[in-house]
């Protein structure tokens, strides 16, 4: 059973930052890639960041700039540290993975969704 577990969501105001981490627990034999997705009321989900086993990342234009994305292989784990924050930035936001179970198992999970509220 694979559980991702996020944190780091809330109420901030425009201009300030947020970071987001997410940690996956299972027995993992090895994690390709990791990224931070976002889904607005009334909006299709959309890819924010993403970051590859070899690090290689890839933004959303709108974030580029002011978001980063980063892991740590050894904890499982990845951040999103999103800073001059917007309200447009106002959704909930989802990490997505994508791993290798010890038995061989490869699979795409999604954490439970936190959100992030820009308004002042």
């Amino acid at each position: 059973q694979v559980q991702l577990v996020e944190s780091g969501g809330g109420l901030v105001q425009p201009g300030g930052s947020l970071r987001l981490s997410c940690a996956a627990s299972a027995s993992i034999l090895s994690i390709y890639a990791m990224g931070w997705y976002r889904q607005a009321p009334g909006k299709q989900r959309e890819l924010v960041a993403r970051i590859t086993s070899g690090g290689s990342t890839n933004y959303v234009d709108s974030v580029k700039g002011r978001f980063t994305i980063s892991r740590d292989n050894a904890k499982n784990t990845v951040y999103l540290q999103m800073n001059s924050l917007k309200p447009e930035d106002t959704a909930v936001y989802y990490c997505n993975v994508d791993l290798v179970l010890w038995h061989g198992s490869r699979g795409n999970y999604w954490g439970q969704g936190t959100q992030v509220t820009v308004s002042s």
